[in-house]
Parts: structure tokens; sequence; C-alpha cells
């Protein structure tokens, strides 16, 4: 199992993302405020802080929390390989939103005095993510330890309960709220998993990422699923299904590694590809359609 091409290809939003949270989590770490990040009953009751309201979102309060974080930030970008831009970009929206407004409740419940009763960072997004993990993406492998049973997915789970447990209360808390809220998506509550981010929105995302940062260069003709535009995609869809089966080429065993990392069946993806002359984007539309039906 691995997340796909190395680096950020076809995965923009989740490049902004990353870059994002690191950058905002220096920044604090350099002005000496990290210690301070992170949510308390007065910052939202009683001293209304909405900097720190703001800032639990993106920035982590210590190296520790930033690495496993980013690790596992880098990691889920499968996700917008395989739902496309728009759509990851309304899942980012709904899980900091509900997480953020389940920590909030949380807090007026408690009503502890304690100061940085939650910590801060992307706990929301990142453990709303393990559970498409778990449900979407399949085991390519297992093996034993010392006679325990693993699988590739292990460490990944691993990852995130070190993430999980890395400042205890502080941590377990809005990790939970970040898996409630990764269920409430999976259910499609209020339809949610319809929605789609508007296509000019995620294109200025694509666009103000840092482009030398792990993406490959790509033809804007292309559909990628990270930003741009679906409908030549749709068009190759209708030129690849028309074309003869004899002029396609043979799919790599990359590109059929690519799909099935996914969570796409082997042979499906082959097939898909065959249909696709070995272009993973219009490929993985072809599955998605596929699946749709």
């Amino acid at each position: 199992m691995n997340g796909g091409p190395s680096g950020f290809s076809n995965a923009p939003v989740a490049k902004a993302f990353v870059i994002g949270s690191a950058l905002f989590t220096v920044f604090f770490g350099i002005r000496g405020r990290s210690s301070k990040l992170g949510l308390s009953y007065q910052d939202i009751f009683e001293k209304f802080r909405v900097w720190k309201l703001i800032m639990s979102i993106f920035a982590f309060s210590s190296t520790p929390e930033l690495m496993f974080g980013l690790y596992l930030l880098y990691y889920f970008r499968v996700f917008e390989r395989q739902i496309g831009s728009n759509k990851y970009s309304v899942f980012i929206l709904f899980s900091m939103t509900v997480s953020l407004l389940l920590e909030t409740l949380l807090l007026s419940l408690l009503k502890d005095p304690t100061a940085n009763l939650l910590t801060s960072g992307p706990y929301g997004l990142i453990f709303a993510s393990f559970v498409p993990f778990y449900f979407d993406i399949p085991v390519s492998t297992r093996f034993r330890v010392f006679g325990v049973r693993f699988s590739d997915k292990s460490f990944i789970y691993l990852a995130g309960l070190q993430l999980l447990l890395s400042s205890w209360k502080r941590s377990i808390l809005p990790g939970v709220c970040g898996i409630v809220t990764g269920s409430l998506y999976r259910l499609n509550v209020l339809g949610i998993r319809r929605a789609k981010l508007p296509e000019v929105m995620t294109s200025f995302i694509s666009r103000i990422s840092l482009p030398s940062i792990g993406n490959s260069p790509r033809s804007p003709n292309r559909n990628v699923l990270g930003g741009m535009s679906t409908h030549p995609a749709r068009q190759q869809e209708r030129s690849y299904q028309a074309a003869p089966m004899a002029a396609s080429v043979a799919p790599s065993e990359e590109a059929i590694a690519t799909l099935v990392s996914m969570g796409f069946d082997s042979n499906a993806a082959r097939q898909a590809l065959v249909h696709a002359r070995n272009d993973v984007n219009a490929a993985t539309n072809i599955l998605l359609e596929a699946q749709s039906h």
C-alpha cells in the first residue's frame, strides 16, 4: 500500500494545506508562542480569542505532533486523488468546521478552567480521514513480527495512535471529535458527499500552491484529480471508449499500482487503463463513473 505517485502530484489542495500548516507551526514556534496554542473554556466563552480559535485548526503545538501530523496529511492526499479536489476541499471544510463545533461543545460541557485544555492542530481533518482510510483503502500485504500480525496499513494506524496520545487528554478529545466528524461525512449527513467546491476556487488553490514542491509537470488539457476542470476528462473518456481496442497501449504496472492504491480492483484498473490508453487520470474517472452506477 502506498499513497500513489510520490509528491503532491494531482493533489494541490492537500499540498496547500500541508504547506500552510507547516508555515503556521513554524511561525508560532519562532515567536515562542507554540505553548500558548490550544483551546480552553476561557478562550472561547470568556475572553473570546478568535485568533486562537482559527489557529487551532492549522498550527501544531509541538515538533513531534508536527512531524506525525504532516506525515499523515501527506499520506491522506490519496483521497484527493480518489474523489477529486472539489470534493476533497468540501471534506476539509466539513471536517474542520464540524470538529471545531464539537470541540467547542465539549469545552462548554466540561467547563474545565485548565489552560489550553485541547491541543491545537488539524486533528479534525487528520482523524476524520481515518474513517475512509479504514473502509476504502484495502490491505495489500500482511506480515508477522514476533508472532504479531500486521498489515501495510498498520504503520498509518501507529502514526495516528502516536498523534492521538501525544498530549494525552488534550489530543485525545480533538481526535475523537475528528473520528465522529469523519463518520458523519461517510453517513452523507445533509448530502455532504455530493457537495463540491466551485471549480474556480480549487483552480486558484492549485495555482497558488508552490509548484516546485512535489508536483510533476502536466499538460493543461488533462484532467487531474486535483483542481483542474473535469470537462476535458469527460471528452477524453468518450474518445477512449469510441477508439478501437487495437489502438490502445498496454497498461503499465506502475499505473495499475497507482489505481490499486486508491482502492480500485486490479482487474478493473487494468481494463480502465486499456480504455484510457494508460492515462491514469482518465482511467480514474472511468472507474469512478462505473462505481456511481
